[in-house]
This record gives structure tokens, C-alpha cells and sequence, in this order.
């Protein structure tokens, strides 16, 4: 990651904070779904995962992710979304907050 890329990473997150799996009612972020994210002046990528591979949802989230980073970031021409399942995800991964809303 480049030096100018913690604005950027800040506003990926932020983004990414407005999408949620449609199926729980919370945002990717709270949920651990987002495994990485790099940024760099040209191009950002960010792998997301599902809480189960057989998601129905799996696509749009990606989409709606793409579109939210792309919004965020306008002067970053290339901007890729990855749904990925290794590793595979587990609740361990959901923030406090997230929990504290399930009732965990």
C-alpha cells in the first residue's frame, strides 16, 4: 500500500459500512465480511466473503460493495470486488456491535 492510500482505505471502509447482506439486516463490515482491502493511486481491491457459500445475495452485495467504493472514491479508476470463501467465515469475525444486535 502506498502512502497516499489510508484516505482512501478510510473511505472504503466507510463505503463499505453502507452495504448490508440483505438476508440478517447488518452491514458487511459489522459482520466480518470483509477479508482485504488494498489501495493504490489507480486501483482498489477488496475481497469480501458470505457467511455461507450458497448465499443467494453473494453478487448483488458485490455489486452494491463496487458501487459504494466507487462512489467514495471517484478519482480511483479501477475499483474490483472479489467474493471470496478461504477462509471460510465464522461468527468470531463480527464486531462487538454486531453481536451486541443479535444478542450475542
Amino acid at each position: 500500500m502506498t502512502g497516499g492510500a489510508a484516505p482512501a482505505e478510510q473511505r472504503v471502509w466507510q463505503a463499505l459500512r453502507t452495504v448490508f447482506d440483505p438476508e440478517v439486516g447488518e452491514n458487511v463490515v459489522d459482520l466480518g465480511l470483509v477479508y482485504r482491502i488494498a489501495c493504490e493511486p489507480r486501483a482498489i481491491e477488496v475481497d469480501i466473503t458470505m457467511t455461507t457459500p450458497a448465499c443467494p445475495a453473494s453478487g448483488m452485495i458485490a455489486g452494491e460493495a463496487e458501487a459504494a467504493i466507487r462512489d467514495a472514491c471517484p478519482e480511483v479508476p479501477g475499483v474490483h470486488v472479489a467474493v471470496v470463501f478461504d477462509p471460510p467465515w465464522t461468527p468470531e469475525r463480527m464486531s462487538d456491535e454486531a453481536r451486541r444486535r443479535f444478542g450475542w
